[in-house]
């Protein structure tokens, strides 16, 4: 019983692993939607704020952003995965055509490939036996090795849904402030709580950030922030500058 019970937690930490995996690779996406949610929805803020406009104008238009901006967002980022997909699997077919209809001159294309490499005499021979021997194996080659081109193995409908998922999540930070003020009228320095608020998601999204690239965290977290008080000051001057240009 114990073995059976053993066995039966070893199997719960590989599905647990093996799905943690599988979604950690969609972790750029959330990156990159949680950052542009972010910046867009905190500039969209400034710049209301920086034309004196009322709260409830802020929510609105922040909320619009959310949502029309993050499915925007999305669309193209399905439409990007799937295009890549798409151009893949026609190179592909052209390739098992080619491998069908001239196997000579794919195979000698396979030959020069691996001459390039350093192979030569009998070791370049059992390599090209072998990776010609199965045709699957041999367009594989061809797609890396000739077109230079690897198969996107993310699902665009999940790069949309996370993209739009995280563009909501982190980009409702900016407005949390400003939603809780018109609900229970907490008297507050909204726009100051805003930009506390926002500055840690950036630092938040920079950790991620860090780790999707793999470069230096206090950089990545730098650079986040940089971009997103670059964004709002610009937009709440344009704001700023708008209002005063309408009222004189």
């Amino acid at each position: 019983m114990t073995d059976l019970g053993s066995d039966h937690n070893e199997l719960h930490i590989h599905k647990r692993i093996r799905w943690f995996t599988k979604y950690q690779n969609y972790l750029g996406e959330f990156v990159y939607g949680g950052m542009d949610g972010a910046v867009t929805t905190f500039a969209v803020v400034a710049g209301a704020v920086g034309a004196g406009l009322d709260n409830s104008v802020i929510i609105i238009l922040g909320f619009a952003n959310l949502i029309a901006d993050g499915f925007a967002m999305s669309v193209g980022a399905y439409l990007s995965t799937k295009s890549v997909l798409e151009n893949y699997k026609k190179h592909e077919q052209i390739e098992y055509w080619e491998v069908d209809n001239m196997p000579e001159k794919e195979r000698e294309e396979v030959v020069e490939i691996y001459k390039s490499k350093g192979f030569e005499g009998d070791l370049l021979e059992q390599v090209v036996d072998t990776i010609t021997s199965n045709k699957d194996r041999w367009v594989d080659t061809m797609m890396k090795e000739e077109l230079l081109m690897l198969k996107e193995t993310k699902s665009p409908v999940m790069m949309g849904i996370v993209t739009y998922i995280s563009f909501i999540l982190i980009g409702l930070i900016p407005l949390i402030t400003y939603v809780i003020n018109y609900f229970t009228n907490v008297s507050l320095n909204l726009f100051v709580w805003t930009s506390i608020l926002t500055s840690l998601a950036f630092a938040i999204i920079g950790l991620l950030k860090a780790k999707v690239t793999e470069t230096n965290t206090v950089k990545a977290v730098f650079e986040t922030m940089t971009l997103g008080i670059f964004a709002a000051t610009l937009a709440f001057f344009v704001g700023d500058f708008i209002e005063h240009l309408i009222t004189g």
